[in-house]
């Protein structure tokens, strides 16, 4: 039995990275999203994760307990390796990975399909702000970044998100269409 593909979500801040992959799941229950484990501090939430200390989430390491871990803004992130079991009941796995870690990501999984989502410089000012997180200067400091991907990503399927989200993942389904069966 062929494992399910792994499909990382990923884009600049603004985008709708979450809207995306609650849309995808959505729409098509059998692309179902990986639970990340996440040493986030209790009261800060976010999307459905599994939540552990430096040192819970060290001891798990140790243990082999993830098929990819990494660190980003002062946080520690694994995927369990429970996905390859997800992976044989599913059409595509979705994973919110941090794009340091996409070429590793697509070693440790194999099929995997990258989708980067766009949009109007504009359209991610107004959202950052809207979503009222952070002050100005922030957002203008987030907005700044300049977002690329690693070189010899195998599979990369660029998509704007300037419009209706229903738009969005009408063209992401088209887009894996080969890859569902």
């Amino acid at each position: 039995m062929s494992l399910a593909p792994v499909i990382a979500i990923v884009g600049p801040s603004g985008v709708g990275k979450d809207s995306v992959m609650t849309a995808l799941t959505a729409r098509d229950p059998n692309i179902q999203p990986a639970r990340r484990v996440i040493t986030r501090p209790e009261g800060e939430e976010g999307e459905d994760f599994v939540r552990a200390t430096v040192s819970e989430f060290d001891a798990m390491q140790d243990r082999g307990e993830f098929v990819l871990s990494w660190s980003a803004h002062g946080l520690n992130y694994g995927i369990p390796v429970a996905i390859s079991q997800q992976r044989q009941h599913a059409r595509a796995v979705l994973v919110n990975l941090s794009r340091n870690v996409l070429k590793k990501a697509e070693d440790a999984f194999g099929d995997f399909i990258v989708i980067s989502l766009t949009a109007d410089p504009k359209v991610l000012a107004d959202r950052v702000a809207d979503r009222g997180r952070e002050t100005p200067a922030d957002q203008a400091k987030r907005l700044a970044r300049f977002v690329t991907l690693p070189e010899g990503l195998t599979r990369v399927v660029e998509i704007n998100n300037d419009g209706p989200l229903d738009l969005t993942v009408d063209a992401i389904l088209a887009q894996l269409e080969p890859v569902r069966g």
